[in-house]
């Protein structure tokens, strides 16, 4: 645990069942500033908020036979765009609505339930939704964070089953059941899944979800919005940095940055402050023409990686 994480919202390591990487009680600050952190369209947001509130609010009072809702929703996107901060931002803004339950973000760690050996990652699957999220859903609104969830529900008419293991088809069975009975059982419960291959998850998820959004790179005004959020952060410890924030050459780096995602911007900003040791040495030398140079190189490095894939 963080030396500066509150006791009370981050529950011990030791004490987390297997395929939970983390339970955070919430409203939590720090998911907070990650929500505030990520730069998208409006509506974005917007949706994702609304369709939070609409799973508390709605299902507990309609009959899954008027409306066949699960309490999912999965966002879509190139890696780099922010979906899981987005999801654990959201889960904690979601619970600025519930002033007296005790929500939860759960966070489940897909990569700790495969197994090789035949119908353990079945039983793992199957356990962790229907006894250990169950279990969580008793202390009141749970939201679930499903990353990467390809691994848990990859789609099956993609798979050989001479290639693929049996049981990881039988898992994707697994999720797909699960969701079933906790959507009838525990309308208290909301699943947000991230993936970055949207093509691997099976159709069968995805015609679960009740909201579907796509996160997309940032466009020209995101970018500079994203770049100066980064700079104006660093200007607090920086103050020589703040005068490339407010400087007419944003639009100029901007443009060169047209095509990195909201990830890549942040780093190419700490490669830019790498691109002289009189520089990393004292970050106030940072100019235009560094970050210009290290967008450059970001640009050249995206390019080579999609030739090669």
């Amino acid at each position: 645990m963080n030396a500066n994480t509150p006791a009370h919202h981050l529950v011990c390591l030791e004490d987390l069942p297997r395929g939970i990487s983390a339970i955070r009680v919430l409203p939590h600050a720090t998911l907070d500033a990650l929500w505030d952190s990520i730069i998208v369209a409006p509506d974005i947001k917007d949706r994702l908020l609304s369709q939070a509130i609409l799973n508390f609010s709605l299902r507990p009072k309609v009959s899954r036979d008027q409306l066949p809702l699960h309490g999912v929703i999965l966002l879509v996107g190139p890696p780099g765009t922010g979906k899981t901060s987005l999801a654990r931002g959201l889960a904690s803004k979601l619970a600025g609505f519930m002033p007296k339950a005790k929500p939860r973000l759960v966070e489940v760690d897909p990569h700790a339930l495969t197994s090789s050996a035949m119908g353990k990652t079945q039983r793992a699957v199957s356990e962790l939704f229907s006894q250990t999220i169950s279990e969580q859903a008793v202390h009141g609104p749970t939201m679930v964070l499903l990353d990467e969830v390809e691994t848990l529900a990859a789609d099956r008419s993609r798979m050989s089953l001479e290639a693929n293991p049996v049981d990881i088809h039988r898992a994707t069975d697994a999720v797909l059941v699960q969701l079933d009975a906790l959507a009838e059982r525990n309308p208290n419960i909301l699943f947000i899944a991230t993936s970055n291959f949207p093509q691997a998850i099976d159709d069968a998820f995805t015609s679960r979800c009740d909201l579907v959004i796509e996160v997309p790179p940032p466009d020209q005004d995101a970018v500079v919005q994203i770049l100066q959020q980064c700079l104006t952060g660093l200007a607090g410890q920086f103050p020589g940095i703040a005068t490339i924030a407010k400087s007419q050459e944003m639009t100029k780096i901007a443009r060169a940055c047209q095509g990195l995602d909201g990830r890549s911007l942040r780093k190419m900003v700490v490669n830019a402050m790498a691109m002289s040791r009189e520089v990393a040495a004292d970050p106030n030398k940072l100019t235009a023409a560094h970050l210009l140079a290290a967008a450059t190189d970001a640009k050249v490095a995206r390019a080579r990686k999609e030739s090669h894939q």
